[in-house]
């Protein structure tokens, strides 16, 4: 398993457009084969930033989502409407046993 974060913060005037594109992304992205769940969450202690937090199945399906077409065009769009981003940190995860 691999899990997957990251977080960009967003500019005020920018940010309802960066989080429908952001919504836009994850609703797409949890359709492609090996995502296990995508989502993005509204920081509470800085509302103008969003956090991504990604689980996938293996190295190979992660890969896969970072070539999709999609995916680059939504990493493109938001050049100037964000202040910064923190990065994708990528964990491989063992399964726990039940």
């Amino acid at each position: 398993m691999i899990l997957v974060t990251g977080s960009i913060l967003a500019r005020e005037e920018t940010f309802d457009d960066v989080l429908r594109s952001s919504l836009e992304h994850v609703e797409r992205s949890r359709k492609e084969p090996g995502c296990i769940s995508h989502d993005v969450h509204v920081d509470c202690q800085n509302p103008m930033r969003l956090f991504f937090f990604e689980h996938w199945t293996d190295e190979a399906a992660l890969r896969t989502h970072f070539a999709v077409e999609d995916s680059k065009v939504f990493v493109r769009s938001l050049k100037g409407r964000i202040v910064e981003t923190s990065g994708t940190k990528i964990y491989r995860a063992e399964a726990i046993p039940r």
